[in-house]
Protein backbone atom coordinates (compact mmCIF):
# COMPACT_ATOMS: atom_id res chain seq x y z
CA UNK A 1 0.00 0.00 0.00
CA UNK A 2 2.93 2.30 0.91
CA UNK A 3 4.58 1.89 -2.08
CA UNK A 4 1.32 2.88 -4.38
CA UNK A 5 0.76 5.60 -2.65
CA UNK A 6 4.21 6.57 -3.07
CA UNK A 7 3.75 5.79 -6.98
CA UNK A 8 0.55 7.78 -7.04
CA UNK A 9 2.19 11.19 -5.19
CA UNK A 10 5.24 10.44 -7.95
CA UNK A 11 2.86 10.43 -11.12
CA UNK A 12 0.47 13.38 -9.33
CA UNK A 13 4.08 15.18 -8.71
CA UNK A 14 4.50 14.92 -12.66
CA UNK A 15 1.50 16.27 -13.43
CA UNK A 16 0.26 19.31 -14.71
CA UNK A 17 -1.85 19.63 -12.16
CA UNK A 18 0.50 19.67 -9.62
CA UNK A 19 1.43 23.35 -8.96
CA UNK A 20 -2.44 23.28 -7.87
CA UNK A 21 -2.42 20.27 -6.06
CA UNK A 22 0.61 21.87 -3.94
CA UNK A 23 -1.24 25.18 -3.08
CA UNK A 24 -4.58 24.28 -2.06
CA UNK A 25 -2.62 21.59 -0.05
CA UNK A 26 -0.34 24.26 1.17
CA UNK A 27 -3.07 26.75 1.99
CA UNK A 28 -5.81 24.29 3.52
CA UNK A 29 -3.00 22.75 5.78
CA UNK A 30 -2.60 26.07 7.28
CA UNK A 31 -5.87 26.30 8.46
CA UNK A 32 -7.78 22.88 9.07
CA UNK A 33 -5.95 19.82 7.10
CA UNK A 34 -3.65 17.67 8.62
CA UNK A 35 -1.79 16.94 6.16
CA UNK A 36 1.51 18.69 5.21
CA UNK A 37 2.30 20.24 1.74
CA UNK A 38 5.51 18.42 2.30
CA UNK A 39 4.40 15.02 1.37
CA UNK A 40 4.00 16.42 -2.17
CA UNK A 41 6.42 19.24 -2.31
CA UNK A 42 9.37 16.52 -1.99
CA UNK A 43 8.13 14.02 -4.72
CA UNK A 44 7.26 17.54 -7.19
CA UNK A 45 11.09 18.43 -6.78
CA UNK A 46 12.25 15.02 -7.19
CA UNK A 47 10.32 14.82 -10.10
CA UNK A 48 11.04 18.39 -11.94
CA UNK A 49 14.15 19.76 -10.10
CA UNK A 50 14.50 22.88 -11.45
CA UNK A 51 11.57 24.10 -10.35
CA UNK A 52 12.47 23.71 -6.90
CA UNK A 53 12.10 27.67 -6.28
CA UNK A 54 8.98 27.71 -7.60
CA UNK A 55 7.41 25.24 -5.66
CA UNK A 56 9.04 26.85 -2.74
CA UNK A 57 7.03 29.80 -3.32
CA UNK A 58 3.96 28.06 -4.05
CA UNK A 59 4.10 26.41 -0.51
CA UNK A 60 5.03 29.64 1.32
CA UNK A 61 2.80 31.84 -0.47
CA UNK A 62 -0.43 29.67 -0.18
CA UNK A 63 0.61 28.54 3.14
CA UNK A 64 0.70 32.15 4.40
CA UNK A 65 -2.71 32.79 2.73
CA UNK A 66 -4.37 29.66 4.30
CA UNK A 67 -2.98 31.70 7.73
CA UNK A 68 -5.37 33.74 7.37
CA UNK A 69 -8.46 31.96 6.81
CA UNK A 70 -6.92 29.97 10.08
CA UNK A 71 -6.48 33.21 11.93
CA UNK A 72 -10.16 34.55 10.47
CA UNK A 73 -11.84 31.45 11.39
CA UNK A 74 -10.29 31.95 15.22
CA UNK A 75 -11.42 35.76 15.10
CA UNK A 76 -14.75 35.23 13.85
CA UNK A 77 -15.82 31.67 13.45
CA UNK A 78 -13.99 30.15 17.03
CA UNK A 79 -17.28 29.31 18.65
CA UNK A 80 -18.70 27.38 15.40
CA UNK A 81 -15.14 25.94 13.72
CA UNK A 82 -12.32 27.16 15.70
CA UNK A 83 -13.06 25.23 18.95
CA UNK A 84 -13.80 22.19 17.03
CA UNK A 85 -10.62 22.18 15.27
CA UNK A 86 -8.76 22.77 18.40
CA UNK A 87 -10.48 19.83 20.39
CA UNK A 88 -9.80 17.31 17.12
CA UNK A 89 -5.81 18.53 17.75
CA UNK A 90 -6.33 18.05 21.69
CA UNK A 91 -5.22 22.05 22.46
CA UNK A 92 -8.39 23.15 23.36
CA UNK A 93 -8.70 21.92 26.88
CA UNK A 94 -5.49 24.03 27.74
CA UNK A 95 -6.78 27.62 25.56
CA UNK A 96 -7.44 29.81 28.68
CA UNK A 97 -4.09 29.06 30.72
CA UNK A 98 -2.05 29.30 27.49
CA UNK A 99 -3.77 32.85 26.34
CA UNK A 100 -1.91 34.91 28.71
CA UNK A 101 1.92 33.74 27.84
CA UNK A 102 0.61 33.64 23.86
CA UNK A 103 0.14 37.54 24.50
CA UNK A 104 3.78 37.81 25.87
CA UNK A 105 5.70 35.35 23.73
CA UNK A 106 2.98 34.26 20.66
CA UNK A 107 5.62 35.37 18.05
CA UNK A 108 8.00 32.54 18.73
CA UNK A 109 5.48 30.13 18.90
CA UNK A 110 4.27 31.07 15.49
CA UNK A 111 7.54 30.96 14.00
CA UNK A 112 8.69 27.54 15.74
CA UNK A 113 5.21 25.94 14.68
CA UNK A 114 5.73 27.71 11.27
CA UNK A 115 8.99 25.92 10.91
CA UNK A 116 8.12 22.15 12.14
CA UNK A 117 6.14 19.10 11.46
CA UNK A 118 3.87 21.37 14.79
CA UNK A 119 -0.22 21.33 13.60
CA UNK A 120 0.29 25.05 12.15
CA UNK A 121 -3.53 25.33 12.10
CA UNK A 122 -3.83 25.33 15.72
CA UNK A 123 -1.64 28.32 15.74
CA UNK A 124 -3.10 30.57 13.07
CA UNK A 125 -6.66 29.71 14.84
CA UNK A 126 -5.50 30.62 18.16
CA UNK A 127 -3.73 33.56 17.35
CA UNK A 128 -7.17 34.89 15.45
CA UNK A 129 -8.74 33.67 18.29
CA UNK A 130 -7.30 35.72 20.91
CA UNK A 131 -6.50 38.79 18.50
CA UNK A 132 -2.63 38.24 17.91
CA UNK A 133 -1.26 41.39 15.99
CA UNK A 134 -1.67 40.83 12.67
CA UNK A 135 1.66 42.54 11.30
CA UNK A 136 3.13 40.50 13.62
CA UNK A 137 1.65 37.20 12.17
CA UNK A 138 2.09 38.14 8.69
CA UNK A 139 5.92 38.61 9.02
CA UNK A 140 6.18 35.68 11.34
CA UNK A 141 4.40 33.45 9.16
CA UNK A 142 6.44 34.54 6.09
CA UNK A 143 9.43 33.93 7.26
CA UNK A 144 8.78 30.33 9.38
CA UNK A 145 7.20 29.04 6.13
CA UNK A 146 9.61 30.56 3.41
CA UNK A 147 12.59 28.84 5.65
CA UNK A 148 10.59 25.51 5.99
CA UNK A 149 9.75 24.94 2.53
CA UNK A 150 12.83 26.89 0.95
CA UNK A 151 14.93 24.91 2.99
CA UNK A 152 13.26 21.35 2.06
CA UNK A 153 12.80 22.52 -1.31
CA UNK A 154 16.12 23.37 -1.61
CA UNK A 155 17.75 20.32 0.28
CA UNK A 156 15.89 18.11 -2.35
CA UNK A 157 16.95 20.02 -5.36
CA UNK A 158 20.84 19.66 -4.52
CA UNK A 159 20.47 16.04 -3.33
CA UNK A 160 17.44 15.16 -5.69
CA UNK A 161 18.41 11.72 -7.42
CA UNK A 162 20.12 10.41 -4.21
CA UNK A 163 17.44 11.49 -2.24
CA UNK A 164 14.85 10.22 -4.35
CA UNK A 165 16.89 6.47 -4.49
CA UNK A 166 17.39 6.73 -0.60
CA UNK A 167 13.68 7.28 -0.10
CA UNK A 168 12.44 4.57 -2.73
CA UNK A 169 15.11 1.75 -0.93
CA UNK A 170 13.97 2.68 2.55
CA UNK A 171 9.84 3.53 1.88
CA UNK A 172 8.61 1.79 4.95
CA UNK A 173 10.96 3.52 7.20
CA UNK A 174 10.49 7.20 5.51
CA UNK A 175 6.54 6.48 6.08
CA UNK A 176 7.42 5.73 9.35
CA UNK A 177 9.36 8.33 10.22
CA UNK A 178 6.69 10.68 8.53
CA UNK A 179 4.03 9.15 10.34
CA UNK A 180 6.09 9.58 13.70
CA UNK A 181 6.60 13.32 12.73
CA UNK A 182 3.26 13.68 12.04
CA UNK A 183 1.95 12.15 15.64
CA UNK A 184 4.78 13.90 17.40
CA UNK A 185 3.62 17.55 16.13
CA UNK A 186 0.06 16.29 17.30
CA UNK A 187 1.89 14.97 20.64
CA UNK A 188 3.47 18.31 21.25
CA UNK A 189 0.17 20.16 20.57
CA UNK A 190 -1.06 17.74 23.27
CA UNK A 191 2.04 18.21 26.33
CA UNK A 192 2.82 22.31 24.95
CA UNK A 193 -0.60 23.90 24.71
Amino acid sequence: MIRKLYDWTMSLAKTKNAPVALGTVSFAESSFFPIPPDILLIPMVVAKRQHWFIYASICTIASVLGAFVGYYIGAMLFQTIGAAVLEFYGAAHNFERFKDWYDQWGGWGILLGALTPFPYKVLTIFSGSVGFDLITFTIVSIIGRGLRFFTVSALVYKFGEPIRIFIEKRLGLMFFLFCFLLIGGFVAVKFLI
